[in-house]
């Protein structure tokens, strides 16, 4: 059965999301220039956070198809919300998202928190069995690609809506596209 842990790590603390942190996240994801490579992309209001935070808190797909696991990143130092990471399990793969206020931006908490995201759903501590994560990124977002070059992913040929596909090395010990069914 899957289930969204508490996680910490030196600096962070990943809390499962709730709809309660829509009040809060408003803000660390208010400002325009968060969605710079993705121009039609509003900045959300308080009301569709928390419509979008009741959909994703079910854990999983209306279809049954994916099981979803969120968290809110907080600063172990201060406890104020500093971003959110996601990662949405299709069989044995589970494709990474981040989100780093810009406040925060460029201390490595995105790369900090996406890799111990990874290790806590490669061990299994969501009840998924998931072999290999994969992200995609829009071509020119270079400090989400530093993220994913941290969790040793790789930009590949392959694109979804205008967004790279980044995933492990063919040579890597898991090659993600064996495992999409």
């Amino acid at each position: 059965m899957a289930v969204t842990p508490d996680l910490t790590t030196k600096r962070l603390l990943l809390e499962p999301l709730h709809v309660e942190h829509a009040d809060e996240m408003v803000d660390v994801l208010a400002p325009r220039e968060l969605y710079e490579y993705y121009p039609d992309q509003e900045s959300p209001t308080l009301d569709e956070l928390r419509a979008t935070y009741t959909r994703q808190t079910q854990g999983h797909s209306d279809d049954g198809t994916q099981v979803w696991h969120n968290w809110i990143i907080r600063l172990r130092s201060t406890h104020e919300a500093a971003g959110f990471i996601q990662i949405t399990v299709t069989g044995k793969l589970a494709e990474i998202a981040w989100v780093v206020g810009l406040p925060w931006q460029g201390m490595g908490y995105a790369a900090e928190a996406a890799r111990d995201v990874r290790d806590a759903c490669l061990r299994g501590d969501t009840g998924d069995h998931i072999v290999a994560v994969f992200c995609h990124i829009a071509p020119t977002h270079v400090k989400s690609q530093a993220v994913a070059k941290a969790l040793g992913l790789n930009p590949t040929d392959t694109s979804h809506d205008g967004e790279i596909r980044w995933e492990q090395d063919e040579d890597a010990s898991i090659s993600t596209s064996r495992y999409l069914a």
